[in-house]
């Protein structure tokens, strides 16, 4: 069966019965119809803190050949439920733009879902349309002060604030505004990114509580005068209505596994264009209901366990207490340099030789202090040599390679990860940063490139370098960086597999997220408005006679 069959043959329990397992009662729930509720803020500060574990699920390089990073964390959460521990899984929403482009849903996949499957991948609570709607509302007050008078003296020529929408529209990159005469306005070079991009959503996912989410808002720089002075969002007086537009999206989403377990669906970050985790309130909500709290980071170790870890865990003091990396067979074989035409067939060597890219996540990792794990996504083609093979290389450097069937046998398939991993999270670790606040933004980036990417050096023109001391000069030195890079390569080039060393990193543009409170650099060809391929996923989606979706998984 197809991962829509499976869901909808589940048997969903009431979303009052999920909350009872995590304590919560009836009243601090929104119910959203009977299966999704979202957690009433006031009932979240009424919790009292709990020495929780913190699990994180990250992973190998994307290939095409799939990891299954969503779908690990839903099963381990459902194995560790298995054992008897009240656990809890802490996940990212999925965005528009993939689900009609190329990657698809993202509610995990056969016998580890999340559901209701289809309302988790499309509108479901409509969190994003209220972040796009913010970060609208905040451009639309940035060309009505202009046409009525610009007594902030605002530049035309430096509004670095733009609009956004959750699909994928390259058109949209680069765009003039206010078009038509005088009573449209002062006609300016305007642009979309795409709503996970938006440091309206970076901001919604890094903020404490309303108080903070508000305050963070006006923090935003939006535009520079001639003089180069920064005007910020709430020189517009635009944090206050953002905020009563987020309000209710800031109460993280309650539901459930196939297997009837709870599981928080909040914010989402792309990681490779920003910083990939879910929301903050979502994670210490969990930690405050559950003793076991397993949440995932985008993409790759070097994208989304970088920034979780050097970014959501320094802002919002987390301290994680173990690594769980995924790898299949199939994605290691085409590291090694197979087509994925021919994954069907053994190749030992293929594996061993992709395991470089295994073992480059797992010595980064290392570097925070952390304890790791490895979890083989099983798929049917994979053989008892190729599995032996990875154990074994995995043995030279420590580390624990698992096995893992939760695709197909859902909480059963990984009991023997989910006891490992409960013996992981109890042993001491060191953790810390991979960089002090206080050293430059430029070693900050090279710490980056050269510790996690393996690159011996990044190339940043002296525009670049002039604009980082200006970030420094006006009090920002002490942010944390956030990279954006293509996901497919420890390097720029998206061609490299493997673990590639001694590459250059391109610096193109940086950005300052003044109320996310990190600078963003863009590397490479990687653009914050993805475009759609040349046959989308849209292409196959519709509604059948039964009024059922199809083609969205």
């Amino acid at each position: 069966m197809s991962d829509i069959e499976i869901a909808r043959k589940a048997k969903k329990q009431h979303i009052k019965d999920v909350a009872g397992k995590l304590d919560l009662k009836e009243t601090d729930l929104r119910p959203y119809g009977h299966h999704i509720a979202k957690i009433d803020m006031d009932a979240i500060n009424k919790l009292p803190q709990k020495n929780s574990k913190l699990i994180l699920v990250t992973a190998i390089s994307p290939t095409p050949a799939g990891e299954g990073k969503t779908t690990t964390s839903v099963g381990l959460h459902d194995g560790l439920c298995k054992i008897g521990k009240k656990s809890i899984v802490c996940l990212r929403e999925p965005s528009l733009g993939p689900s009609f482009g190329m990657k698809g849903g993202a509610a995990g996949g056969g016998y580890a879902q999340v559901i209701p499957m289809e309302h988790i991948n499309l509108h479901f609570t409509g969190d994003f349309h209220a972040i796009t709607s913010a970060n609208n509302l905040l451009a639309s007050l940035i060309d009505n002060h202009i046409y009525w008078g610009n007594k902030l003296e605002i530049d035309t020529r430096r509004v670095v604030w733009k609009r956004c929408v959750d699909l994928n529209d390259r058109a949209l990159r680069e765009i003039t505004v206010n078009l038509g005469g005088v009573s449209n306005g002062f006609p300016r070079t305007d642009g979309f990114n795409i709503t996970v991009a938006s440091e309206v959503m970076a901001i919604f996912c890094l903020a404490n509580d309303l108080k903070d989410l508000e305050r963070r808002l006006g923090n935003i720089t939006v535009a520079y005068t001639r003089s180069k002075k920064p005007i910020f969002a709430k020189d517009l007086k635009a944090e206050g209505p953002m905020t009563v537009l987020l309000k209710q999206a800031l109460m993280p989403n309650l539901v459930q596994t196939l297997e009837n377990n709870p599981a928080i669906i909040h914010g989402g970050p792309f990681a490779n264009i920003a910083h990939g985790c879910n929301s903050v309130i979502a994670t210490k909500t969990s930690l405050k209901i559950a003793d076991y709290v397993v949440t995932e980071a985008g993409f790759g170790a070097d994208l989304g366990a970088e920034k979780f870890l050097d970014i959501k865990c320094r802002k919002a003091d987390l301290k994680p207490d173990g690594v769980v990396l995924v790898a299949t067979i199939r994605a290691l074989k085409m590291h090694g340099g197979v087509e994925k035409s021919d994954l069907g067939k053994e190749n030992v060597e293929a594996v061993k030789s992709g395991i470089s890219n295994l073992k480059r996540h797992v010595e980064n990792i290392k570097k925070y202090g952390l304890p790791v794990i490895v979890a083989i996504n099983h798929f049917v083609a994979d053989t008892e040599n190729e599995i032996r093979i990875l154990q074994e290389e995995c043995e030279k450097i420590r580390v624990e390679a698992v096995p893992c069937k939760h695709w197909s046998d859902g909480g059963n398939g990984t009991v023997d990860l989910a006891k490992k991993v409960v013996d992981l999270v109890d042993q001491k670790n060191s953790f810390k940063f991979l960089y002090e606040d206080k050293i430059s933004l430029l070693d900050k980036i090279q710490k980056i490139a050269k510790e996690i990417y393996g690159a011996d050096e990044i190339i940043a023109d002296n525009k670049i370098r002039l604009q980082l001391k200006q970030f420094e000069e006006n009090g920002y030195g002490d942010f944390p960086i956030c990279i954006a890079k293509t996901q497919y390569s420890f390097s720029t080039d998206p061609t490299l597999k493997g673990a590639p060393s001694g590459h250059s990193v391109p610096i193109r543009e940086i950005r300052l997220s003044s109320g996310a409170e990190f600078i963003v650099v863009i590397c490479g060809e990687i653009m914050t408005m993805p475009g759609l391929p040349s046959i989308p996923a849209a292409d196959s989606i519709k509604l059948n006679d039964k009024g059922e979706i199809e083609g969205l998984f």
